[in-house]
């Protein structure tokens, strides 16, 4: 058993060293999807609609409608914004490269190349990454924040001394992160409205795959 535990390690090493090797020639060859892969309904780029090919940079605002949604890649970095969202881009104006996002309302789950800290911010909560992925929600008295994998540094905007760092594999500590006047600035909360499916996909425009148990092809996931 120990042998064949050996085995199969060193097959997975193998694996990973081919799978970042391609990564490496893919982004030399300029063949990592980048900008906006998928547009669906009512999507704007600083109002204007935006199109497959779009670059999204640094000072951009992103807007969904009812019923729409966006893909885009920035760098190796991978996102999906939800309906009725408003994201803003932050890190050097002009720039190709994010340093983080203002999510102003709405939802985005989000994959961050390893390595490369990111800030995240929405009204009650900041939510400091390095190499993680995260799915957000913003409603008006809160934030729900599930780090899918990952470590992050959850911090209440209300109460700056109300922090966690959460370091999970699979979807363990989902948190709310609560406004002014709630009594507990930071609360357990469920997994709710984001899948393994679409990790798995946001990871693969960038060349990655989650670091789940390998799923079967197809299965829709968990939650």
């Amino acid at each position: 058993m120990r042998s064949d535990r050996r085995t199969l390690l060193k097959l997975s090493a193998a694996l990973l060293a081919l799978r970042m090797a391609w990564l490496r020639d893919a982004l030399a060859a300029g063949s990592v999807e980048k900008g906006v892969h998928r547009v669906r309904g009512d999507v704007r780029i600083n109002g204007t609609p935006a199109k497959e090919g779009m670059d999204v940079k640094a000072g951009d605002v992103i807007t969904t409608g009812p019923g729409s949604d966006v893909i885009f890649v920035t760098g190796r970095d991978a996102f999906l914004i939800r309906a009725n969202s408003r994201v803003e881009v932050e890190g050097v104006l002009g720039a190709l490269l994010l340093t983080g996002l203002r999510v102003v309302t709405g939802a985005i789950l989000s994959v961050f190349t390893p390595g490369e800290p990111k800030l995240l911010r929405t009204a009650t909560a900041t939510i400091g990454i390095r190499g993680t992925a995260v799915y957000l929600e913003v409603e008006e008295s809160r934030t729900y924040v599930c780090t899918c994998y990952g470590e992050a540094e959850i911090v209440s905007v209300a109460d700056p001394g109300a922090r966690e760092i959460v370091r999970t594999t699979r979807h363990e500590k989902p948190r709310y992160v609560m406004g002014t006047g709630a009594p507990q600035m930071l609360m357990g909360a469920p997994v709710i409205n984001h899948t393994d499916v679409e990790l798995a996909m946001l990871e693969g425009l960038v060349g990655r795959r989650t670091p789940f148990v390998e799923m079967r092809e197809g299965a829709p996931g968990r939650y």
